[in-house]
């Protein structure tokens, strides 16, 4: 077992994308991974109490522990929720439905 793991840390924008790679010793947590990454200086848009975060798409805890190869995430919040725009393209979509046979039946 090797006394070192090495983690990539990823934050995706629009954008620019940051993937960038870490030594850390065993044990290491996944919000040591993050601040070893350097992420947190150079983006300050990111705040661990806010963010979540996760390691290859399955969500986690800032003191879960980091395996060698592992890919750390840091999402960012949603902008819109995703309820409220499907109900509000569906409400669009149902006042064109209606416009288009008020005007077939008149």
């Amino acid at each position: 077992m090797p006394d070192k793991l090495m983690v990539e840390v990823a934050y995706a924008l629009p954008e620019k994308q940051y993937l960038l790679r870490v030594t850390l010793e065993q044990g290491a947590t996944v919000e040591e991974a993050i601040r070893a990454s350097g992420l947190l200086e150079l983006r300050t848009d990111i705040d661990l109490a806010k963010n979540k975060v996760g390691v290859y798409s399955r969500p986690v805890k800032l003191t879960d522990t980091v395996q060698d190869g592992d890919r750390v995430e840091i999402y960012r919040p949603l902008i819109a929720d995703p309820k409220a725009l499907r109900r509000q393209r569906a409400e669009k979509i149902g006042r064109q439905i209606i416009s288009l046979f008020c005007r077939i039946t008149v």
